[in-house]
């Protein structure tokens, strides 16, 4: 099966900016870019097939007709597929939000929750995010500062910088926060609950929604624990693998290539690669696709090599 290169779906969301096409190459109409939606078979914004044999068919379609075996045999463990990658270019601030775990979401939304994992590509001077509560409070008094407007003194600000890496498991309240410009790997879910948003209007110049009481229901309220931020860089021919994130629902790796490194395909899972940074080609058998920052690239569950060539650095996320 050969590698494939996809399109994303484009989202505007108000507080987006324009990074994501003068810095990732994104092609789009729209005038805000607020997120490109990588390696997608969500109903709210697919991926779509840009190389190949299969150009035009979309992510769904792609899968359809292919059949199961291209997700790998630990996509058996789901009944859905698993993952949805993005780029997020925040030139505002996020809503302070929260995701529902599986078992709330099944019943109250009819799809899964949603952990994920943000890896931080650029930050401004000063660019901060939050990430859970700085104390334990009880559901009273978070209510009671969501209506105050004063919801910010309890979360834990974090300054960030590029190559910052934060698992978002369900439950965490959190929010980007301006000049960040982030991939994120999540569970395949569009829910979010909405806690805060800063009296923000919509286009129309009403109140956006939020999701108060869902939110109360689902929120963790204690601190969160604090990530480790070492990790190992492991060094093999003409690339090097850190470990990024890895949880029940996936497991990110960020590569380096300098060179010419053979990886790894396997028939547990399929793979995603984004490129962030560089160049170069990826190689299986006879088929050849040029990579360059920006690009998504599915490699099919299967167990075969495949070569990547040139410097560049890539977020690989497997199941």
């Amino acid at each position: 099966m050969e590698p494939i290169l996809l399109s994303p779906a484009f989202k505007d969301y108000l507080w987006g900016g324009t990074k994501l096409k003068t810095h990732f190459g994104k092609k789009s109409d729209l005038a805000i870019l607020a997120e490109s939606w990588e390696l997608s078979v969500h109903k709210d914004g697919q991926s779509t097939v840009a190389s190949g044999r299969d150009t035009g068919l979309s992510l769904s379609e792609y899968i359809k007709k292919h059949g199961d075996t291209i997700l790998g045999s630990k996509a058996k463990a789901f009944d859905y597929f698993p993952l949805l990658i993005k780029l997020i270019d925040a030139k505002d601030n996020l809503s302070i939000q929260v995701h529902p775990g599986d078992e709330y979401a099944l019943k109250n939304e009819g799809e899964y929750g949603k952990t994920e994992m943000w890896y931080i590509l650029e930050a401004e001077p000063g660019a901060s995010l939050y990430y859970g509560l700085n104390t334990t409070i009880t559901k009273e008094e978070f209510q009671k500062r969501i209506e105050e407007n004063t919801v910010l003194e309890v979360l834990n600000k974090v300054e960030v910088r590029p190559g910052d890496v934060f698992l978002i498991e369900a439950g965490t309240v959190h929010a980007i926060g301006k000049g960040i410009v982030i991939c994120e790997i999540q569970q395949n879910s569009n829910t979010t609950y909405r806690v805060y948003d800063y009296d923000r209007r919509d286009a129309a110049g009403n109140p956006r929604q939020l999701h108060i009481q869902k939110a109360l229901e689902v929120s963790d309220l204690h601190p969160v624990p604090q990530q480790d931020s070492t990790r190992e860089v492991i060094e093999y021919p003409g690339y090097t693998k850190e470990p990024l994130a890895s949880c029940r629902y996936f497991t990110v790796e960020k590569l380096e290539i300098s060179g010419k490194a053979t990886l790894a395909a396997d028939a547990d899972s399929f793979q995603s690669l984004i490129v962030t940074e560089g160049g170069g080609t990826l190689t299986l058998e006879s088929t050849v696709l040029p990579l360059k920052k920006g690009d998504s690239i599915f490699v099919p569950a299967q167990a075969a090599n495949y070569t990547v060539e040139g410097t560049c650095s890539l977020i690989l996320s497997y199941i």
